[in-house]
């Protein structure tokens, strides 16, 4: 598959700006690696490390997976309907109450990060099956617009800032 450029600045609301500038400058290979070395990680995270919160009010390890899980999905099925031609304005979704309903913390740390390593095959294939004219599609996401080649960036930068965050705050090593 040839490489997913990353998206000009309008193809995506300046917020995701920050995201997009965490990868290099293909999105797709930055999917791949993360597959990786996230699942790398959090096979060398112990069970009893998975309820660590570095602060109060923190989502703890596991939660952050199950985020990142709930994200992906959001976006890439985001980017699956702008891609597919679906000009539709897609809702938004507040992770302050996803996280919580998903009562992360309730299950093993292994099987939230299989559930995780799963998401990003989907993503990654639903990533292949697109051509060029799909990746510049854009459409509108919760009153903004974006690109089907934003959301696969805006999916890796995610990961990448949330992955950041769990090697530097909580002290995962792998």
């Amino acid at each position: 598959m040839s490489p997913i450029a990353l998206p000009a600045a309008d193809e995506h609301a300046p917020y995701y700006g920050k995201y997009v500038a965490l990868i290099g400058p293909d999105s797709l290979a930055a999917l791949e690696t993360q597959a990786r070395t996230t699942a790398a990680l959090l096979a060398a995270t112990p069970e009893e490390r998975g309820g660590f919160r570095y602060a109060e009010g923190k989502w703890s390890v596991k939660e952050v997976v199950g985020h990142l899980a709930d994200a992906e999905r959001v976006f890439a099925y985001r980017a699956m309907r702008i891609g597919r031609a679906d000009t539709t304005d897609l809702a938004g979704f507040d992770e302050n109450q996803y996280v919580p309903a998903g009562r992360f913390d309730r299950r093993a740390l292994k099987d939230l990060a299989a559930e995780f390593a799963a998401v990003r095959a989907a993503t990654l294939a639903l990533a292949r099956s697109f051509d060029a004219e799909a990746l510049l599609r854009r459409g509108s996401a919760n009153g903004s617009p974006v690109s089907a080649r934003a959301l696969l960036a805006i999916i890796a930068g995610h990961e990448a800032h949330h992955v950041g965050l769990l090697r530097e705050r909580y002290g995962l090593k792998g």
